[in-house]
């Protein structure tokens, strides 16, 4: 059984010569480290199109000689789970891979080097400043859509590895790298992982957090408000009921909910001095067929956010009945409430407990690198850790290189800050799963 904490406390002290000799690998290889990032963004890994990502990633893991795992994600596997978000997609493409480093004695406490290889939609091409997926450099930073939300991450978890490996050492206990897909729309690529098996006594999920710890981080639910109307010709427009008029009255209406979640953050003590911890985003509308029709439907995609510890279902609920009171408030949706279809996202929040051992862990690691002490910061977006901490009582750290732009236009990572996450977590890989020379 998985237990918050490894039955082997880890030894927080290290060699100083081991810990230069780390560093100076991790050094040595940083070139070829982004010159792996960038093949992995020129991978456009958008959902539905993961595959050759993961391809890739799979050939470069047995490369290194870890054990192969690849399998598509099923949902009926994940259904009854409490952990599942709800799929409106084709999974023939969502692919999970992982690899497996086993020692020849398992003398340390064991890992998960966790990251997702999908990646948001680009927006319009002609607004980034350099092509999305074309990986440029320039000066300390690596730009494309995916290199810091979180192929940079990626390499990490393999060349925290690597520099182990190019001095001679490897880890005393089981490292399971997984790269999994389903991060930005479900979480349900790592639940499907956990389902699997796949177990460890910690685990590090390297997201771009600006050389931070996630100390908590929100809940999300996505849906989809399905509003019809009653088409007429635009002459007798009277008469007819305009659906995008409707979706945008509940438009309007969600920034109420909105309001009234914010509220209740004083009873949250890591979100009660932030201005607006839960951000209801409408974040895609179609409508209509005709510019002289009145429109007989709208749809509109929205995100919430939920506060730690708050049921996703119960959210889910919530946001039906604000729907439906708001409808009674409108002429036409009185009598023709809108539709809602939850579509992605069943998220729980979660926050993780202070001062165990995976924390003190990384903690001496990031002291080490950066001579400062580490910051632990609230996410107010999605994260994969809470399937390790809600439903299989692992301690997940989310801790990850310094970038900007992400999910947004010209997003770019920090070569600097891949470099120094990087000697952390081939400092806490040796700290926490212990070393043993490589077999010959």
């Amino acid at each position: 059984m998985c237990m918050s904490e490894p039955s082997i406390e880890p030894s927080l002290q290290l060699d100083a010569g081991l810990e230069a000799r780390i560093s100076e690998a991790v050094s040595h290889n940083l070139d070829a480290q982004i010159e792996f990032t960038r093949e992995l963004v020129r991978h456009p890994s958008v959902r539905g199109q993961e595959h050759t990502a993961q391809d890739f990633l799979f050939r470069e893991m047995r490369k290194r000689g870890l054990s192969m795992d690849r399998w598509q994600i099923d949902v009926d596997d994940l259904r009854g789970h409490p952990g599942f978000s709800p799929v409106a997609v084709d999974y023939t493409n969502a692919i999970n891979v992982v690899g497996a480093h086993r020692p020849r004695n398992e003398s340390g406490a064991s890992l998960i080097l966790n990251g997702h290889v999908d990646v948001v939609p680009t927006g319009p091409v002609d607004m980034w400043t350099r092509a999305p997926f074309d990986a440029q450099v320039d000066g300390d930073w690596l730009y494309g859509r995916g290199s810091g939300d979180m192929k940079a991450g990626i390499g990490i978890n393999l060349f925290a590895l690597d520099a182990l490996r190019s001095i001679g050492y490897q880890p005393a206990a089981t490292v399971y790298v997984q790269s999994v897909t389903e991060e930005e729309c479900t979480g349900n690529g790592a639940l499907s992982a956990l389902v699997r098996g796949y177990h460890a006594d910690a685990a590090i999920i390297t997201e771009p957090m600006n050389d931070a710890l996630v100390r908590t981080n929100v809940g999300v639910i996505w849906f989809k408000v399905h509003v019809k109307g009653r088409p007429v010709h635009v002459a007798d427009a009277s008469s007819g009921a305009n659906a995008i008029d409707a979706a945008a009255f509940l438009i309007q209406a969600l920034k109420e909910f909105e309001t009234g979640r914010n509220v209740k953050k004083s009873g949250y003590p890591h979100f009660a001095d932030l201005k607006k911890p839960i951000n209801v985003n409408v974040g895609k509308i179609e409508g209509g067929d005709w510019a002289s029709s009145v429109p007989a439907w709208c749809t509109f995609d929205v995100r919430t956010g939920l506060y730690p510890g708050e049921d996703a279902r119960q959210g889910a609920r919530e946001v039906e009945d604000f729907l439906r009171r708001a409808s009674g408030h409108h002429p036409f949706l009185s009598n023709n409430p809108p539709e809602v279809e939850f579509n992605g996202f069943m998220a729980q929040g979660y926050e993780l407990a202070e001062g165990g051992a995976a924390e003190r862990t990384l903690a001496a690691a990031h002291g080490r690198v950066f001579r400062e002490e580490l910051n632990a910061v609230t996410s107010l977006a999605y994260l994969d850790a809470r399937v390790f901490l809600l439903y299989d009582d692992t301690p997940a750290l989310v801790y990850g290189p310094v970038s900007s732009n992400i999910h947004g236009f010209d997003e770019r990572v920090s070569i600097a800050s891949i470099e120094r996450v990087t000697r952390t977590v081939a400092l806490y890989i040796a700290m926490w799963c212990g070393l043993e020379p490589l077999s010959n």
